[in-house]
């Protein structure tokens, strides 16, 4: 029997402080694994791509993720697809997943580990785009470091109203420049294919982290501030050929560290006030199995979605 797990079911089971915990040791001890995860994407002839992640692996979990996405920028949500989580022992599909919850709190979760491992002490936080990546980011961050002011930029207006309101309240402003010109530490997670910022936006000891980098042609953050910065990546390989270092044609070199390495102490981060810092993860499929493994093992014990037979 397979355990079908909705977006409502995913939103009642998982916590962020376990998924934080979850996903530090994966990238803490992902490297250990020989099998390297995939990054597949294709165009249509639809106005969205299809991409998949396979296989999610880590050390420790005897099951693998293989995860399928539309991406439609145009649709509402953008984002749909499924998660399947298959044993490691006989490959039995243990649970069907909604790929897009999956996916929000992975990536979100992910970057706000990231953001504070790399950011400065500074208390105001930026957001530019304020969707569902955004939404976890936030989340992610509250468990992790205080905050006193924050500022949002989103292409609707109503939507970054509404997003400081359920995070108690800050100031919508008009552009992403005036984000940048406020906060000390900027989240960005939009759909953009142009640099949002360039280094001459930008003040020395601020940090940012971009999410929207995470195929070929989207960009958010122009070279010359990912030349000034320390940049940090989930993968070195993948943000060369479709992430942050693709678009404005950046070597792999750029990349100077990886957040694991951070993490392990095999690289120190962030070692001056003065300096910025990036973070720009492509997001990698241990990921996804890391929050489906959490989300399983919690509705298993708290009763939660419905089990359907898929051979009957």
């Amino acid at each position: 029997m397979t355990l079908v797990l909705t977006r409502g079911d995913l939103e009642s089971v998982l916590q962020p402080e376990a998924c934080l915990t979850a996903l530090r040791e994966g990238f803490w001890d992902a490297d250990a694994v020989r099998v390297a995860g995939q990054r597949l994407r294709s165009d249509l002839p639809f106005p969205g791509t299809a991409t998949a992640l396979i296989p999610g692996l880590l050390p420790g979990i005897e099951a693998y993720t293989v995860k399928v996405n539309a991406k439609f920028p145009g649709a509402r949500p953008a984002l749909r697809g499924v998660v399947c989580l298959h044993s490691g022992q006989d490959g039995e599909l243990l649970a069907l997943l909604d790929s897009a919850t999956v996916t929000a709190w992975r990536t979100g979760l992910s970057a706000a580990l990231g953001t504070h491992v790399l950011a400065g002490s500074g208390d105001v936080l930026g957001v530019i785009g304020a969707g569902a990546q955004a939404e976890l980011m936030m989340r992610g961050l509250a468990v992790l470091r205080p905050r006193r002011a924050l500022v949002v930029h989103d292409t609707d207006a109503d939507r970054a109203t509404a997003f400081t309101a359920r995070h108690g309240g800050g100031r919508v402003v008009g552009s992403a420049k005036e984000v940048a010109a406020t906060a000390d530490t900027v989240l960005l997670a939009t759909w953009s294919r142009a640099p949002l910022l360039r280094l001459s936006d930008t003040r020395d000891g601020q940090h940012f982290t971009s999410l929207g980098a995470d195929e070929p042609g989207k960009q958010e953050l122009a070279a010359d501030l990912l030349r000034a910065a320390l940049l940090v990546v989930d993968d070195r390989e993948l943000a060369a050929n479709i992430g942050a270092l693709a678009a404005p044609g950046l070597p792999v070199a750029a990349a100077q560290a990886t957040l694991g390495e951070v993490l392990r102490g095999a690289h120190p981060g962030r070692v001056s006030v003065a300096g910025r810092t990036v973070y720009a993860p492509v997001g990698l499929p241990w990921q996804d199995l890391a929050l489906s493994w959490v989300a399983y093992r919690a509705a298993e014990r708290q009763g939660v979605g419905r089990r359907v037979d898929l051979l009957a």
